[in-house]
């Protein structure tokens, strides 16, 4: 294939993505409080079920936006938080220290001050990843700035089980994919934990 053929696929990805973007956030946005509220909690439920997160030490997550399901309840002293701070191109992982030492950053992101402990790769033993979208196959769509793709081509973070975070509605068949797109584990939903073969 032609170098502008490529050019022309990705553009087209792109757009896919752009639109597909847009009409889940607008689904997601619509969910009323009460039931928002209701499907969070039983994500949380799920993966409190799930042996390999009760085994975990060290879980990474992510604070609420816009309409994200909230794993806030999770936080708790079984585990070990950390929560990512977007630094130019990367996240830093930290500790999760309570609300106090929260504060808004890049993109209107809840994140860490920059004082808290920072987590090392190693001491990672799970990670759940939000996301706009996840296909059966745990491709996922983001909001578009790659951070979680980057992170997980390194070699510190490739085998770490990566979940991905969503509502049923946009767990699809399939979404539009880049060669950096890098596949989650599963997916848990309010309808179940999804794990891949």
């Amino acid at each position: 294939m032609s170098l502008s053929a490529q050019s022309a696929l990705s553009g087209d990805r792109s757009s896919e993505k752009a639109d597909l973007r847009r009409r889940l956030l607008k689904a997601r946005q619509a969910i009323p409080p009460q039931q928002w509220r209701q499907k969070s909690d039983r994500i949380c439920t799920h993966l409190q079920r799930w042996p390999t997160f009760q085994q975990a030490r060290c879980i990474l997550t992510y604070w609420s936006f816009r309409n994200e399901p909230d794993l806030s309840p999770l936080i708790n002293h079984h585990h070990y938080w950390g929560l990512p701070r977007c630094v130019g191109k990367t996240m830093i992982w930290h500790q999760w220290q309570g609300p106090q030492f929260l504060q808004t950053g890049k993109y209107g992101i809840t994140e860490p001050v920059p004082q808290s402990p920072e987590i090392h790769p190693d001491m990672v033993d799970l990670i759940l990843v939000p996301a706009i979208a996840c296909d059966v196959m745990g491709y996922r769509l983001g909001y578009g700035g790659g951070y979680y793709d980057r992170m997980l081509t390194k070699s510190q973070w490739r085998q770490k089980p990566a979940i991905a975070i969503v509502f049923e509605y946009a767990r699809l068949p399939k979404v539009p994919q880049d060669v950096w797109d890098r596949p989650m584990q599963g997916i848990c939903t309010e309808s179940g934990l999804f794990l891949k073969e």
